[in-house]
């Protein structure tokens, strides 16, 4: 089965984020259990827990419908100590956030070296502090997102995700979660030729299949908790993240339909994070359509 839905707002309390995903006709959704640019927020409440948790059950969204979505402030990789820290603790108040309000998975842009340490030293500075947050919580699932690549952010190379991963120690508790535009930015290009990363001059996969093969080649599909997906107003391996309404931009609706018609990819969420919120509804209702063709 497949879960679409968007990234809704969690305004006036996280119990409004079913609510507003429901009006939208999604069967997933994402949100912030926390303002994402702020470092503090109040604690959840008993009755802020109880009624999403209420409304997610009477509106038939189970945990693995949901992706909740970490604070942009967290910098997991940072190659400061005083930063670092304020970040994994930050980043354990979510993942406690996310199991009070009984969530199995939290996504989060892994980190970024700030040019002040080297790739692999962040790659493990990230994955010792998903080992930490694992060790203090139950339950919840840290999910990587790849990244575009803009800066010194890590993760627009499937090769970083699986160097995360293999460092983390509980690997049942680790996932990923592919954005479409991120992933196109990045290089891999889901319509053209293969082109190369500056770094090594290693070839980057094109093409539908050969991306989705390079992933689980690389990482595993076993590893995918949720998509995001969102057409880029970029081409291919411009570096730059900016999201583009379905078929409205380079990437196109072709890879789209290809996404909800692949069988592999089923269980978790499918969410949207295009700039048109007035549009998700049509654009869900589509994604919908092509999840029941064959």
């Amino acid at each position: 089965m497949k879960y679409i839905g968007a990234h809704v707002s969690a305004a006036g309390g996280v119990e409004n984020a079913p609510l507003r995903a429901h009006e939208i006709g999604a069967t997933a959704f994402a949100l912030f259990t926390k303002n994402q640019k702020q470092w503090s927020a109040p604690p959840l409440t008993a009755k802020n827990i109880e009624l999403f948790r209420q409304r997610c059950q009477d509106l038939g969204y189970p945990p693995c419908a949901i992706l909740a979505h970490d604070s942009y402030l967290i910098n997991l990789g940072h190659p400061q100590a005083e930063a670092l820290e304020r970040s994994r603790q930050s980043f354990c108040d979510e993942m406690a956030r996310c199991q009070a309000l009984g969530l199995d998975r939290l996504n989060f842009h892994p980190g970024s070296h700030l040019n002040e340490i080297s790739t692999d030293e962040c790659l493990r500075r990230i994955a010792e502090s998903i080992n930490i947050a694992l060790s203090k919580t139950e339950g919840v699932t840290a999910v990587l997102e790849n990244t575009a690549g803009q800066g010194s952010n890590l993760g627009f190379r499937f090769e970083h995700l699986a160097e995360i991963i293999d460092f983390v120690e509980d690997k049942s508790r680790v996932g990923v979660c592919i954005d479409t535009c991120h992933a196109f930015a990045a290089g891999y290009d889901w319509n053209g030729k293969p082109s190369l990363f500056e770094e090594d001059n290693s070839s980057i996969a094109a093409g539908y299949e050969n991306i989705i093969g390079a992933f689980d080649r690389i990482v595993g599909l076993d590893y995918l908790r949720g998509m995001h997906l969102n057409d880029a107003t970029k081409p291919a391996g411009s570096r730059v993240d900016r999201h583009s309404p379905i078929g409205h931009g380079e990437i196109g609706a072709d890879l789209f339909e290809k996404l909800m018609k692949d069988g592999r990819l089923n269980g978790f969420p499918f969410i949207l994070e295009t700039p048109d919120e007035t549009l998700w509804p049509a654009e869900i209702a589509q994604l919908k359509g092509w999840a029941t063709q064959r």
